[in-house]
């Protein structure tokens, strides 16, 4: 298969990823029987179970800065803006939150959402320097 579109599946998955979780959380788009939090109260009470040192004060933050992350990183992804930056942010972010969860409520539920092959995924993506539908190279050709 073609790098390019390796590349361009990479991008649109992670970043499709992210944008299930957040309509997910907000209660919109899916059927009421594919939601695994279906709403914001549920989506707090789980980031309150998977960081539990965190003060109950701080949570509200967390899940508003997790959630805008994701937002943010989907679109960069999917314009292709910065893709190498995006895609290191997003494995990072996807780290965290499959480390959150193996620390907090076992190593089952990161695996069986395949939260560190996500990871891995944006790390990989990170790491492909050839652009192609991105942004970035639209610019490019212009400036010359």
């Amino acid at each position: 298969m073609d790098k390019k579109i390796i590349k361009l599946f990479l991008r649109f998955a992670i970043a499709i990823g992210f944008l299930s979780a957040v309509v997910d959380r907000l209660g919109v788009f899916w059927s009421k029987e594919a939601f695994v939090w279906g709403n914001w109260e549920s989506f707090l009470n789980y980031t309150k179970a998977i960081n539990p040192w965190l003060p109950d004060s701080l949570i509200s933050i967390a899940g508003i800065t997790a959630t805008s992350a994701e937002i943010i990183f989907a679109v960069f992804l999917i314009i292709g803006f910065k893709t190498e930056l995006f895609a290191k942010l997003s494995g990072f972010l996807l780290l965290m939150f499959g480390l959150s969860m193996t620390f907090s409520i076992g190593i089952k539920g990161a695996l069986d959402f395949s939260v560190f092959t996500a990871s891995a995924a944006a790390f990989a993506l990170s790491l492909m320097k050839d652009k192609y539908l991105e942004l970035d190279s639209l610019f490019q050709k212009t400036e010359k």
